[in-house]
Formats: C-alpha cells, structure tokens, sequence
C-alpha cells in the first residue's frame, strides 16, 4: 500500500495543459487517451466499490476521481516512455515478480482487490501500475549509483517525469479540468461531473 500511495504522489506534480482534440481526454504527443478509455476505468472503479465494504476508505469521487485517474493513465503513459528513453529493459519475468510481491504483501488476491480498492486503481490497471513501480525502481537505483543522495531521488524522478510531459507536450480535456500552473495541479470544473456515473446510466 505504501507503494501504491507514494507511486500515486507523483501524479499530482505533471504540468498539463488543455487539450485540443474533443474526442479525447488527454493526449501524451502522439499518444491518445480516449474519453471511452478514461470512462471505462471509471466504469470499472466505480463496479469494483459495489464488491467490498468501503466504509472508512477515503476514496474519490466526482471531477476528483476523473482527474486522480486521467493523471495515473498519464503517468503511467510517462513511465513507459522515460523507459524506453533510457533505454531500461522491463522483462515479464520482472513485472510477475513485483506483482507476486504485491498480493503477498496485500495478504493475497481476496486483500488485494480491497486494496486497489483502497489506493483507487482499477484491477485492469494494475499491470500499468506495476510496470511503473519497476521502472521507478530501476530509475531510483540508476540515480543512487550516479551519486544521488536517498533523500534526493524522489523529486528527480519527478523532475524526469515532468521533463518528459514538458517534451512531449502534454495536454487535457477541459471537461476534466483547467491546469493550474501555480499550484501544478488541475482544478475541478462542473462540466466534468457527468463523466463519473457508470455507462449507461
């Protein structure tokens, strides 16, 4: 869970801009995220919550829950390109690894589900989220064998991630919100609203 929540920090600091194409929620330079595909992680978030008791949990909902999930798919997106930048290799060997370690340390795959639950990640994103926690580890061991201090990775993983959004030219859908640049964060408008019931409905 500690990973999950520390991993999920680094979302809030991406500089994005709004986005020109209507059909999409966000795009990554050449890459598109739909409106469908953001929808459908909201869909499934919202379906996973009916399973299990979420009382206590401080879970999200509204334009916060569309813009949580617009910024993970964005990042997650960010990862996978500073990896191939770098040039790091990510085996699957690796990546079943991780996610064995995770539902051990959830508990197994019953605690597990209640904990994505919990950390707001849909089940279908949570290869994304381990092929992130990878990369992010791999890129935490390069900085320290460069002569990074422990206490100085964090914020250069970030800044990595924020070079990237910078050079690849980043933007949002104004239906999920307005960037802020002074707090590096997207504010909430009502247009967004609609976007978090489930399809259909």
């Amino acid at each position: 869970m500690k990973k999950i929540l520390a991993l999920l920090g680094v979302i809030s600091v991406l500089a994005l801009s709004g986005c020109g194409k209507v059909d999409s929620a966000a795009t990554i330079g050449d890459i598109t995220i739909s409106q469908a595909s953001a929808q459908s992680i909201i869909d499934e978030i919202l379906s996973e919550r009916t399973k299990i008791d979420t009382a206590g949990m401080q879970i999200q909902t509204g334009n916060a829950l569309n813009r949580a999930q617009l910024r993970f798919t964005i990042v997650t997106t960010l990862f996978d390109e500073i990896a191939k930048e770098l040039k790091l290799e990510i085996s699957s060997t690796e990546i079943e690894q991780a996610k064995s370690d995770l539902i051990a340390q959830s508990g197994g795959q019953e605690a597990l589900a209640k904990n994505l639950v919990a950390a707001e990640i849909a089940p279908s994103n949570f290869d994304n989220y381990v092929r992130a926690i990878v990369t992010s580890n791999k890129l935490q061991d390069a900085l320290l064998a460069s002569g990074v201090t422990e206490a100085d990775v964090s914020g250069r993983i970030t800044q990595l991630i924020n070079a990237k959004a910078a050079e690849l030219t980043v933007k949002v859908n104004p239906r999920y919100g307005t960037w802020d640049q002074d707090t590096g964060d997207i504010v909430a408008t009502d247009s967004a609203g609609s976007a978090v019931v489930p399809s259909g409905k």
